[in-house]
């Protein structure tokens, strides 16, 4: 069951999304109007304008005030260009980061402390906080941090250093999934389960979590690669 407004503004997105990519809203036509896609989708109407201005701002839809909103394309516009491709690709940028961070977060986990906790705790009120307002720049920055602490508890000096020294191809590698603006929050809430597990000093549940958290980053950025299977763990 969905539990807040953005969950539910994320599915709007991507069910107005899809009827245009079939064509059941084609190119040039009008979407219904708001009250009664609200009630069809059974949102909100607050809701539904936020999803209708994510797809506006993705190039897929224009909003006429006064008149209604039109199908502009049956595609959403391309994503930012990736700078670093002379340096890394971004499959291979989240395949490194995969590996890395799933094995850092382990070890953190077995040397994790409440004051580090406390600080992960604040820098997830602040990424939060960051997202809601569209700030992306702090919440990049933020979401930089909030992963090389992880690699600073795991106290490998190695995997820091490989990190810290590729920041830039980093911190942009986190800032491209906020590119799906309908999908802000998912970050958080991956940060969140992250942390969760950390918390619990559970070091499994916690390479797992920030490994399916690069995974579903990468996808949101329209990256999908490879992972090894791993065998469950009693």
């Amino acid at each position: 069951m969905r539990s807040n407004t953005q969950t539910v503004t994320e599915a709007a997105t991507e069910t107005i999304r899809e009827r245009i990519e079939r064509g059941e809203y084609p190119v040039g036509s009008a979407l219904p109007a708001q009250r009664q896609l609200s009630e069809e989708l059974d949102i909100s109407r607050a809701a539904l304008r936020e999803a209708l201005s994510t797809l506006e701002a993705v190039g897929m839809l224009t909003i006429r005030a006064g008149k209604g909103v039109y199908v502009q394309s049956a595609r959403a516009e391309a994503g930012p260009a990736w700078r670093f491709a002379e340096q890394s690709s971004l499959p291979d940028t989240y395949q490194v980061r995969y590996a890395l961070e799933g094995f850092a977060a382990r070890m953190a986990a077995l040397a994790m402390t409440d004051e580090v906790i406390e600080w992960l705790e604040e820098n997830m009120a602040q990424l939060h906080e960051a997202l809601i307002e569209g700030d992306l720049d702090t919440a990049a920055r933020l979401d930089f941090a909030f992963h090389m602490r992880i690699v600073a508890v795991a106290a490998n000096g190695a995997i820091e250093a490989i990190l810290r020294s590729s920041s830039e191809i980093m911190k942009e590698s986190q800032r491209l999934p906020f590119y799906r603006r309908e999908l802000l929050q998912s970050t958080y809430r991956e940060h969140r389960a992250v942390l969760d597990a950390l918390k619990a000093r559970d070091c499994e549940a916690a390479g797992r979590s920030i490994e399916a958290h690069i995974t579903a980053a990468a996808q949101r950025a329209g990256v999908h690669f490879p992972a090894p299977p791993r065998a469950d763990v009693d």
